[in-house]
């Protein structure tokens, strides 16, 4: 079965083929990245337009990158939550118009469950149960994946997500956007004891993330040493900030799996990418003889073919849409 996957729930443009929910054909992704790097983070506005621009190309070239034709696809696979509202509607319309045109179903797939099954792509022998770390931009959220389609929060954050306190705390020390990622890589060359920062916990919620707090004591960190004219170690500071954000994700997540007796473990989203994060799961993982799956760094951030893995989830599930699909900025993984 080969489903055609669209994404563009924030500021990439995305299109892949994906046979059997396992086998990726092609994959292709407009990042619009360069252009919202002027302004210190994602615009709705101009979100929407480059998708609206991005969209036929990016999926024609999907297409002729795998061999198909839109007689080949046996379903059409869109994000349709959670996101930005007007990025969303592009992917979710043009999706509608091409279900309407071809006589394909249409499989809306949530954003969050598309970054958990990207392990299924890297990992073709991962099948659920499983717990699941989903830190992105905008969630934090530890995953009980009892079937494909059949999830359960066990934890999540109160107020930032993890790659936003990342990139909040990024921009406060002049780094440029997207500061998470150069956070990390500059975060390798400093001294992650150099700098005291707090490890916040949640009172009566012992698997949620609070990490607003742990990123104003930065801003007070960064502004006190300004007004004393004191200089700061950017990459003293960034490995210290990494290392308090990662130790706040991990061990929750292994609490969690404590709590849930666990057999197998995975971690999905941007920031399952950062190489810290990578490090600490595996020797955590390692020590305790629990499996640890995680995502290839290629598909880890937006893309495409997680949404068509999972779309052909849930078509085997029976959950199809019509023509009625709308698209939901906020919508629970549940």
């Amino acid at each position: 079965m080969i489903l055609l996957g669209i994404e563009s729930s924030c500021d990439e443009t995305a299109a892949a083929l994906v046979e059997d929910g396992r086998t990726i054909l092609s994959s292709v992704i407009a990042s619009q990245v360069e252009e919202h790097k002027i302004y210190g983070g994602v615009v709705p506005e101009i979100a929407s337009r480059r998708h609206s621009e991005a969209i036929v190309g990016v999926v024609q070239e999907a297409l002729s990158q795998a061999g198909k034709s839109l007689a080949d696809l046996d379903g059409i696979a869109v994000t349709y939550a959670p996101g930005l509202i007007g990025a969303l509607l592009v992917g979710v319309n043009f999706a509608k118009g091409l279900a309407l045109s071809t006589g394909l179903p249409l499989i809306p797939v949530h954003h969050l469950r598309g970054h958990i099954a990207s392990n299924y792509l890297s990992s073709p022998g991962l099948e659920p149960p499983f717990l699941c770390l989903v830190v992105s931009g905008g969630h934090s959220h530890i995953v009980q994946v009892e079937d494909y389609t059949k999830l359960k929060i066990l934890g999540r954050t109160r107020d930032d997500a993890a790659g936003e306190a990342f990139d909040k705390a990024a921009r406060a020390m002049g780094i440029p956007y997207p500061g998470g990622v150069e956070m990390d890589r500059i975060a390798e060359e400093g001294n992650p004891a150099a700098y005291k920062l707090p490890h916040p916990h949640v009172e009566g919620a012992p698997l949620d993330f609070s990490f607003s707090g742990l990123k104003t004591a930065v801003l007070n960190l960064l502004n006190n040493a300004r007004q004393k004219g004191e200089e700061i170690s950017v990459p003293d500071l960034c490995a210290s900030y990494r290392r308090a954000v990662v130790s706040c994700l991990t061990e929750n997540f292994f609490q969690a799996a404590e709590m849930t007796g666990a057999k197998t473990l995975a971690a999905a989203g941007g920031v399952s990418a950062n190489r810290l994060l990578r490090r600490e799961l595996e020797r955590l993982a390692g020590e305790r003889g629990l499996p640890l799956y995680l995502p290839d760094k290629s598909l880890c951030g937006d893309n495409a073919a997680m949404i068509a893995s999972q779309g052909y989830y849930e078509f085997l599930a029976g959950n199809t849409a019509g023509m009625d699909l709308n698209a939901c900025a906020q919508r629970s993984i549940e």
